[in-house]
């Protein structure tokens, strides 16, 4: 009598393939690989360099591949507007390309099994893996908070205050209980992603500044977008564990200069 396989193994084996349709998407994604892979140690780097204005797609030289999702869209036009979509462990997010369809930007991945993907802005295009996440010696975050909104070329801020009385945004990326901020995204869309790897039990307090309206080119004229724009938060506790909870709202920013407290939570 010949026994089934360990159901384990099925599972595994499911991880390692992909769907034929998906294989040739004209999405190229060079990090993360579906599969098996151990966290780095060295190299694994949270924040971006942020040069101003700053920008989606630049991530910090000698990024481990580990941390960091990489690849190029095909075909994209230089002058496309739109952003793509980065779906992360189910967490929907505006994808910003550079002018040869390029994405590069570093992200701390939870331990466990993770998905991931990238799809074109008109939608026709898409690429998934999914991956399994283990150990390294790299703690992963407990907490996360993303921040994107729905305009391009406009500044929105994201800034938490810890219950230690701590303030984390553009201005004060890291603090000293752990908490950083990946990120300061000026040219729209966003993310802006903030992490704690061991949260303080407390209260937290979210907050979302409306910083500009437009930016300024290298002229000098300041480019006029939108005076409304929609900023989507949403807050992760406990990734990748089976006490994980998922958070998204909606705030509409009107005003320039808007400071707005979106949201107060407890941790745990």
């Amino acid at each position: 009598m010949k026994l089934p396989a360990p159901p384990v193994l099925l599972f595994l084996c499911g991880m390692f393939s992909l769907p034929v349709a998906l294989a040739d998407s004209g999405i190229q994604l060079d990090t993360p690989k579906g599969g098996w892979r151990t966290r780095a140690v060295d190299g694994e780097q949270y924040r971006q360099t942020v040069n101003y204005p700053a920008s989606s797609v630049n991530t910090p030289e000698g990024q481990a591949d580990t941390a960091r999702i990489r690849g190029q869209i095909k075909g994209t036009p230089k002058a496309e507007k739109q952003p793509g979509k980065l779906i992360v462990n189910g967490v929907s997010m505006p994808l910003k390309f550079d002018q040869q369809g390029g994405f590069d930007r570093p992200y701390s991945f939870p331990n466990g099994s993770n998905s991931l993907e990238v799809r074109s802005p008109d939608g026709q295009l898409r690429k998934r893996v999914q991956f399994l996440n283990t150990g390294g010696g790299v703690t992963p975050p407990k907490l996360r908070v993303l921040l994107s909104w729905d305009s391009d070329n406009t500044d929105l801020d994201l800034h938490l205050v810890t219950p230690d009385g701590a303030r984390v945004w553009y201005g004060n990326r890291v603090a000293p209980n752990g908490a950083a901020l990946d990120v300061d995204v000026t040219t729209g869309y966003g993310p802006e992603i903030f992490s704690m790897p061991a949260p303080l039990k407390g209260q937290y307090l979210v907050y979302v500044n409306y910083y500009g309206g437009g930016y300024r080119r290298d002229d000098g004229q300041e480019d006029a977008v939108q005076a409304l724009t929609t900023a989507q938060v949403t807050v992760i506790t406990e990734e990748g564990t089976p006490d994980e909870k998922i958070e998204s709202f909606i705030v509409p920013m009107r005003a320039p200069g808007e400071l707005t407290l979106v949201r107060s939570f407890s941790y745990p």
